[in-house]
């Protein structure tokens, strides 16, 4: 059995992640299964009753509130003070300070707790680290994390779930923190999932548009929406449950074939292996489809049909971009449900001539079918896209550290932290321009390797 390791850091990596182990154990008490996320044989019984089980996951944060209230709640049981890693202090909205501070400080607790977890695993395969790019700590010491992950386990996988700041962000240094940290994703990760808060605020107040529509064709079915933990748009939830909600979605669906038996099961280290060509092109588009379950659609291949439609469609990507207009290397569709893979490949062809593929990976498709569908769905569909439509999210990202590094505004802050140099700074923003002239150069030639790009290097 193949299994993984999850790492929560910062204080939306752990809300993100929390989420998405309270979706699972939901998820397994449904389907009235053993929890294949155990480490100690432990089950999740009918009525999401946890017994004697503890998730293979690291919880690091340099502010205690978010995991404190995490040890309060429901999931109490599920970890315990070996997993978990915190400061009172913060990191400021600093990444020197996540990275270099806390980074050297807390280096041996960090790889003590990693080593901990990995020994949980019979057969590790893949871990999966979330943070977020705009804060300190998320940013900062999320990235060291990866490092020592690379040091660490160099031949197991690190998939990055990383959440970016939207353009109104009010932390004034999230362009310096997410350039930063852009580097290190970019050269220590073997997947990166990007995931924009602005992408996911319009897909709720999609959702919450139409559940209060009640025009006919459009009326949400209750317990079918994925922003909320209970099933439904509940009043009683706090602002970012439904957004975390919907990268936890992310995370279950990424992780059904590891949990759940399926007539096409994706092992993790699959997703790299096929979907990324050059290794520094790494950065994932996912998808989600449905958002919803409408109450009176009742045609279950229309309703299959449109779920593929929908997932190479900007309205249910969770950064914002346009794929059709731009340039496919790469696609994964992990398919949940009673889906058929007659059904897949039907779907797939029918899809090809309106997707710009590669003309040297017309055929790369990677797939998964779990039979498992997430609760209150007949099925879903998570996309991820290897596109070069992720280029002008980063060039949007550029121009905001531009503006605020001309001024050389709050440059002081970083530059007082033991072991930061300014020259990180240009570093940074070299790296993320040679990242987005790489894409720029695929979409220029339409793919075509020609013998003047030596700057790509071929995946092994």
């Amino acid at each position: 059995m193949t299994q993984s390791v999850v790492v929560q850091v910062g204080q939306c990596g752990n809300q993100v992640g929390c989420r998405f182990w309270d979706l699972a154990l939901r998820e397994h008490a449904h389907v009235n299964k053993v929890s294949l996320f155990t480490s100690d044989g432990g089950a999740c019984g009918v009525g999401g009753r946890i017994q004697h089980l503890k998730a293979r996951a690291v919880l690091v944060d340099m502010e205690e509130g978010v995991v404190n209230k995490i040890l309060q709640g429901a999931l109490r049981e599920v970890f315990d003070s070996s997993q978990l890693l915190t400061d009172v202090s913060g990191s400021g909205n600093n990444w020197a300070v996540g990275h270099m501070m806390y980074g050297t400080a807390y280096r041996e607790q960090i790889v003590d707790k990693l080593r901990k977890a990995a020994e949980h695993c019979d057969c590790l395969q893949c871990f999966f680290l979330i943070h977020s790019m705009g804060g300190g700590t998320g940013s900062g010491l999320g990235t060291r994390v990866l490092n020592l992950l690379k040091e660490e386990f160099p031949d197991v996988c690190r998939i990055v779930t990383a959440i970016y700041p939207s353009v109104e962000d009010d932390v004034i240094t999230s362009p310096y923190n997410s350039i930063l940290a852009m580097r290190e994703l970019t050269e220590h990760a073997d997947c990166v999932l990007p995931v924009e808060n602005q992408s996911l605020v319009e897909i709720v107040n999609k959702i919450k548009h139409m559940s209060n529509d009640g025009k006919p064709g459009s009326v949400i079915k209750r317990d079918s929406t994925v922003i909320s933990g209970q099933g439904g748009l509940s009043r009683t939830e706090k602002p970012f449950d439904a957004m975390n909600n919907i990268v936890a979605n992310l995370l279950l669906n990424i992780t059904s074939s590891a949990r759940f038996e399926g007539s096409l099961n994706m092992d993790l280290n699959e997703i790299s292996m096929n979907l990324v060509p050059f290794p520094r092109l790494h950065y994932l588009v996912p998808s989600l489809t449905p958002l919803y379950t409408l109450a009176d659609v009742s045609i279950p291949s229309r309703r299959l049909d449109q779920m593929f439609s929908d997932a190479f469609s900007k309205d249910h990507q969770l950064i914002q971009a346009d794929p059709k207009h731009s340039l496919y290397l790469a696609c994964a569709l992990i398919v949940r449900g009673n889906v058929q893979v007659s059904d897949l490949r039907r779907n797939i062809e029918r899809l090809k001539p309106s997707l710009p593929f590669v003309s040297w990976n017309q055929e790369g498709w990677k797939t998964g079918l779990c039979s498992v569908p997430p609760v209150g769905h007949c099925h879903s569909l998570l996309a991820l896209a290897n596109n070069t439509c992720v280029k002008p999210t980063f060039m949007e990202l550029r121009q905001r550290f531009t503006k605020l590094y001309r001024k050389k505004a709050h440059l002081h802050h970083y530059l007082h932290v033991d072991g930061m140099e300014q020259s990180f700074f240009s570093e940074a923003v070299n790296s993320l321009s040679s990242l987005i002239e790489e894409y720029h150069h695929l979409d220029a030639t339409k793919g075509r390797l020609l013998p003047d790009a030596p700057r790509f290097g071929i995946a092994s």
